[in-house]
């Protein structure tokens, strides 16, 4: 852009952060902008439909500018599909109305923010989680006020988010407790009866008139698909695409099962070698030993460039552990100083009786770790987020799609079995596991908001299907109820990122390389995939 252009669309991207923040403090607590630490956010009817306004008239001003080259003329349409998006999400689906946990959630990121961030200092934390504890009452008296034509499962849903939330209140109160503030620990008392009296109005106010009208229907979810995720599919095309992509991966487990045992069902041999798994005390080392086995993979294969930012590996603090089952990424805010990401690990309670405690070590079979430490380490999410958000373009720091971030952490699976990582055909088993996982996810998120699946039958196909228990496979299904458009994305981005990849090759010809390739998709954040498309001069 020419300088003054230039300097009228920076303006508007921090008229539009601006907006952002304000709307939502916890997000800037999140990317590291400290100046909203102290607040909640304002999320009733009429201070939602001012937010809305003042969107819509960035909008406009965003249309106005006319971009000098093609690269602002991305970032530009990214923002306004951002932004086109939003608008659409609080007037058609209405999550501040429709659906409690967005409140909820809203107070306990809220505080889990100010408790783990190590980029600010303990005073600072202290007090601004001081600020946000006298806050929360004032502000579920508002979702009460705000909440109406709730779906079943949303309200189900909260009801066992605040059934674990008091934990990180308690917490607040042990490690964040202000000097000389004698009246924090009645705070503290105020807020969990605050979330209590939430839970017991949902029980005795909505819960009875809930309906199962959680499904956006297909307009909506197209409507997502383009500008959330810039894909020019619909949703009956994704649809087919799941359905044959789950039977492909099925294809490739039964080939791979054979490999390992001859005449063996897939689900057999896989139930057999999760039997092998770190003990408890060895499940932290395990993981951050198969992340460092990663990051050195990627560096002397000299597959992307691998940015400054350290991963550590950790076992999820306990009053976390409600909350975070399994495991869990955390990376750094795009404006912290810190760069330093975070893995957590949730071994068994201490007091689990030898059943649960095999139980829940399946979950973390040795085979499986590698998979899941090179999709959350390198060269996936951490390694992406680094990368993205030391962008000089502003646009490129904080806007993204799930499309491209799922996507690239998943392609990252693949891409590593391609270069030789997988040790063996057991590992390999493992990460087509996890590549039909992500199928059916695109089969169960179109069918429940566009082809009346319901949840229990959604429950089942997952059991059946992926091997999963019902408490997994129930906690899967109420997510995607909430949150729809965005589980397709693992397995929908990987297929654009691959295609992406073939064009880019096709192009490049004797100049291609791999590194190359990843180089420049980072370079875009996590714009969506056809955008960076756009930017390589590879238009369909």
């Amino acid at each position: 852009m020419m300088r003054d252009t230039a300097a009228a669309f920076s303006s508007i991207v921090d008229s539009y952060l601006d907006l952002r923040w304000n709307m939502d403090p916890v997000a800037a607590t999140a990317a590291g902008v400290t100046e909203h630490d102290h607040r909640l956010g304002a999320h009733g009817d009429e201070e939602v439909r001012q937010y809305l306004a003042a969107l819509k008239s960035l909008t406009n001003a965003f249309e106005e500018v006319e971009p000098d080259g093609l690269q602002d003329e991305i970032d530009r349409t990214a923002v306004l599909d951002d932004a086109r998006y939003t608008i659409h999400r609080f007037e058609r689906e209405q999550p501040h109305v429709r659906n409690p946990t967005f409140w909820a959630s809203h107070v306990l990121e809220g505080l889990y923010q100010l408790l783990m961030l190590q980029d600010r200092s303990w005073d600072h934390r202290a007090r601004m989680a001081a600020a946000r504890i006298r806050a929360i009452p004032a502000y579920f008296e508002r979702g009460k006020a705000t909440l109406r034509d709730c779906p079943r499962v949303f309200v189900e849903t909260c009801l066992q988010v605040i059934a674990r939330g008091g934990a990180l209140i308690e917490e607040v109160a042990r490690e964040l407790t202000p000097e000389d503030d004698e009246a924090f620990s009645q705070a503290c008392e105020d807020a969990t009866k605050a979330l209590d009296d939430f839970g017991k109005h949902l029980r005795d106010e909505l819960i009875d008139g809930a309906n199962d009208d959680f499904a956006i229907g297909e307009q909506a979810f197209n409507f997502r698909l383009h500008y959330q995720h810039a894909l020019r599919n619909t949703a009956p095309e994704l649809w087919r695409y799941g359905l044959a992509l789950v039977e492909e991966v099925e294809a490739e487990l039964a080939r791979v099962a054979d490999e390992i045992e001859p005449g063996k069902q897939w689900k057999d041999v896989a139930d057999r070698l999760r039997v092998e798994h770190p003990s408890s005390d060895e499940l932290v080392d395990a993981y951050a030993g198969q992340m460092e086995r990663a990051r050195r993979f990627v560096e002397e294969r000299g597959l992307v460039s691998v940015p400054e930012g350290p991963l550590q590996v950790i076992a999820t603090p306990s009053f976390l552990r409600p909350l975070i089952p399994f495991a869990a990424y955390h990376p750094p805010g795009p404006f912290s100083p810190d760069r330093t990401g975070w893995f957590y690990v949730t071994p068994p309670d201490a007091g689990a009786s030898p059943e649960l405690e095999e139980r829940i070590l399946r979950d973390h079979c040795i085979y499986d770790l590698a998979s899941t430490a090179l999709h959350e380490g390198y060269p996936g999410h951490h390694l992406q987020f680094l990368t993205a958000h030391r962008q000089d373009r502003m646009v490129r720091k904080v806007v993204d799609t799930p499309l491209t971030v799922e996507g690239w952490a998943l392609y990252c699976e693949q891409m590593m079995a391609e270069e030789g990582f997988y040790s063996g055909p057991e590992e390999l088993l493992f990460q087509q596991v996890a590549l039909l996982w992500r199928a059916l996810r695109i089969v169960v998120d179109v069918g429940l908001h566009t082809r009346g699946m319901g949840f229990e039958e959604a429950i089942q196909l997952m059991m059946d299907r992926v091997q999963v228990d019902r408490s997994h496979a129930e906690a899967e299904v109420r997510r995607y109820c909430a949150e729809p458009a965005y589980q397709l994305c693992y397995a929908v981005g990987w297929r654009e990122l691959r295609s992406l990849r073939e064009a880019f090759r096709a192009a490049r010809g004797a100049a291609y390389s791999l590194r190359s390739f990843h180089d420049t998709v980072l370079g875009y954040g996590g714009l969506p995939v056809s955008l960076m498309r756009w930017g390589m001069g590879l238009d369909e």
